[in-house]
């Protein structure tokens, strides 16, 4: 059954919002990670970053696929079975990158309900070289390769278009010298264009170029890449030795941060989505969360709804 324009309208839901180990990680005691625990009314637990969209309700393709989907797709009740005792809405999974916490919730969808998965020729090798992902059978799962800067029909009247972002390959791929900011089929975003209105989707991101900023311009809305409030904030918070920028993910506060970086470009709703434990904007009452709204940036919460 097709979905005939003029009823079209895309709706977009936020099944997880947290970076790697959502939020509070299993082995983290700093600040947020306490206050999660503690005084979930200040800072409200979060699972690994995906998100659900669909043109009808009733069809819904998964972008990312976190280790926590089951827990994420029984709190949402329009993922779940309706029709028969066995069947499913999701009719497909689109991957941006190879990062266990976009791709590992894919070996828990192993019980032979059909879907299509659509990844870059090079996301879906690295699926391929990991033989554990052969739990999704062959003659059920579909692996669909998605080119760069060409539209894919992921649902019936819905159309996505994926396209590099600089980015990096993910950290169990990593060898000797790593390449940070490159451009390519391992860390795409991916656009959506229904009746005209943009959302974009980009949880990872190394940095912003004019190309991309000009890309976006015009949008209904974007889910950006809000991993660190600032480059060395996992240092800073003892908890990691890396910087943001290492990880392949711009900050969001700075002169050379994603606000300062996309201030001009002319957007609907800004949400940042992909956030990371140590960051200060999942403390409801803190300062750098009022400053993010101040600049007309929402934090993406689980269950948060959008409809461009």
């Amino acid at each position: 059954m097709s979905v005939e324009e003029g009823t079209r309208r895309l709706r977009v839901r936020v099944l997880g919002s947290a970076a790697g180990g959502g939020l509070p990680q299993w082995n983290c005691r700093c600040e947020v990670c306490r206050l999660a625990r503690t005084h979930p009314g200040r800072v409200i637990p979060r699972t690994q970053s995906s998100i659900a969209v669909s043109i009808d309700g009733q069809r819904w393709a998964l972008i990312n696929c976190a280790p926590e989907v089951l827990q994420q797709l029984q709190r949402e009740p329009a993922l779940q079975p309706s029709r028969s005792d066995r069947h499913t809405p999701i009719e497909s999974i689109l991957v941006t990158n190879g990062d266990v916490d976009h791709i590992a919730g894919l070996l828990s969808l192993r019980e032979r309900s059909p879907f299509r998965l659509y990844a870059t020729a090079e996301i879906h090798g690295v699926l391929r070289h990991n033989p554990i992902f052969n739990v999704l059978a062959a003659d059920c799962v579909e692996r669909c390769d998605v080119a760069l800067d060409h539209p894919v029909e992921l649902l019936p009247g819905l159309t996505a278009t994926v396209f590099a972002v600089p980015g990096k390959t993910a950290l169990y791929l990593e060898g000797d010298e790593v390449e940070v900011g490159a451009e390519g089929e391992s860390t795409v975003g991916v656009e959506f264009d229904v009746d005209g209105r943009r959302l974009y989707y980009i949880p990872g991101c190394a940095t912003v170029t004019p190309q991309l900023a000009a890309r976006l311009e015009g949008a209904a809305a974007l889910l950006f890449d809000g991993t660190l409030w600032r480059d060395d904030e996992m240092i800073r918070a003892g908890v990691g030795h890396k910087t943001g920028r290492r990880m392949g993910h711009m900050s969001i506060s700075g002169a050379e941060g994603s606000m300062a970086a996309l201030a001009d470009v002319g957007l609907g709703r800004r949400i940042f989505i992909h956030i990371n434990n140590t960051n200060p904007v999942l403390i409801e009452d803190a300062a750098e969360r009022c400053e993010a709204e101040s600049a007309g940036w929402e934090i993406a919460f689980d269950g948060m709804e959008i409809t461009p």
